[in-house]
This record gives structure tokens, sequence and C-alpha cells, in this order.
């Protein structure tokens, strides 16, 4: 079974982030592959910088001079950090950045209102399946490559969306969005069990959901209609609770 997961910046604070990690890669060798976020961190480094984050749609906009930074912080700091609590808790975890043999090639979204940011086109998959074949565990910072620029360059691509984009590439059992959230809340505030494409824009058109969880809607749809199974939103312990969280479909009806 192959499996990708997200693991959003607060959920990477939890203590047990890496023996889950750990288990899931146990439970089915040479079969995860992790990609990370840490918005929270780039939000602190701009802050101490004198700059304020902003958003539109859940994806940060980003200036040309905050490209260095993003790399210090997700492809430097995060990314090292994840890797290298994964190596002490036995897992072979081999950190990535999307600009490594250009494994996430991107382009910009619209540079008018966000920037440098960017949306992945083509993923190097080959790079991955050899890491994988090989038994290491890719640890992938969403830091990519602008990949239409015709000199290269960086793009910052949300995390979400270089998440369904690889487990598209690896035509991937399933896509798991980790957050600090056990799922996708409805109107009442519970969470929400299975939510079709057309239920999730409903959320997102009246405002339910926002921001993070909006994207993460739009990048499990991207997933979907790429071909992947089945795409989950969920806490840190849907990585060994296959039930637990909120399941994305393509329409209403038993989930797989």
């Amino acid at each position: 079974m192959m499996r990708v997961v997200k693991i959003g910046g607060r959920a990477q604070a939890d203590p047990c982030i890496a023996a889950a990690l750990c288990q899931a890669w146990n439970d089915s060798p040479n079969g995860l592959c992790v990609v990370h976020g840490g918005g929270d961190e780039i939000s602190a480094m701009q802050r101490a910088l004198g700059k304020e984050a902003s958003f539109v749609g859940g994806r940060r906009v980003t200036s040309r001079g905050d490209l260095e930074l993003l790399r210090m912080v997700l492809s430097g700091a995060v990314n090292k950090r994840l890797v290298n609590s994964l190596v002490a808790a036995g897992a072979p975890a081999v950190g990535l950045s999307g600009e490594d043999d250009a494994l996430i090639g991107a382009e910009t979204i619209d540079a008018v209102s966000l920037g440098f940011a960017g949306r992945p086109t083509v993923i190097n998959v080959q790079l991955l399946r050899t890491l994988l074949g090989a038994g290491y565990m890719p640890v992938i910072s969403p830091v990519a490559y602008d990949a239409t620029s015709g000199k290269g360059g960086t793009l910052n691509v949300n995390g979400d969306d270089a998440a369904s984009a690889i487990a598209a590439a690896l035509e991937a059992d399933e896509l798991l969005l980790i957050a600090d959230v056990e799922g996708v809340r409805g109107a009442k505030g519970d969470v929400v069990p299975v939510l079709t494409l057309e239920s999730a824009r409903d959320l997102i058109a009246s405002g339910v959901a926002t921001g993070g969880m909006a994207a993460k809607l739009e990048s499990a749809h991207a997933a979907l209609v790429a071909g992947v199974d089945r795409v989950r939103i969920c806490d840190l312990a849907g990585l060994v609770d296959s039930e637990r969280g909120t399941f994305i479909t393509q329409s209403q009806g038993v989930v797989s």
C-alpha cells in the first residue's frame, strides 16, 4: 500500500509525531512518503523581520524576498528537525526539498495576488520511486523548482497542493492530510465523517470551511480527480486509525 502523508506545521508539535510515522512506515515498508508544512514558523520569522504574513484562499502571498526565508525555515530547520526525529525513532528518513532534482516542478498561480506562490505541474516521480525502492522514506519540503521560467528559480507551493500532486504521481492508495483537528467540521461544529466533492465545495462557498481547511479540500479534490483512490483529512491519530477523520469522496456512497 502506498500512502502520501502531509503533516501540517501545528501537527508537527505533537511529541508522538516521529513514533507515529515510524509505526506507519513499519506497517507498510517502502510505502510511505511524507510532505511537511511549517507555516507558523514562517510567519513567526516574518514577524521577527518586521513583516506580516498575508494569505489568499489559504495560500501564502510570497514576495521575492520571502523565498530565501522559506528555504531557510522549510527546507532547512523544519525538514531537518523532522528527519532527525524520525531517524532517532528508527525510520530510514531522507530529507528533500522540491528543488532537489526538480522534484516538484511548479508554475506561478497568480503573480499579481500571490507573488511567487506556485502550483505543481510535474513531479519527478522516478526520484521518489528510487528512494522508496531502496528502502528510504522521503520527507519533503514543498519549496519548489520554477519549471516554467526557462532559467530555474524558486516557488512556494502549499504543502497540501504538493502532497496531492505527489500522491497522484505515485498512484498512491491514500492521501492523508494531517492537521491539528480530527477532521472537517460542518456548520454545527461537528466532524463530518464523509464529504462528497460537491458538499466540500458547498462548505467553502458558505464560508464554513475557510483558509487552510479550504485549501485542504481543494487539494483533496485535485487528488481524487487525478486518480488517488482515497483522501482523508484527520489528526495524527488517523495515521494508525484508518477510520478516523473525514473521508473526501467523488460521490456519495460507501468509502472503500
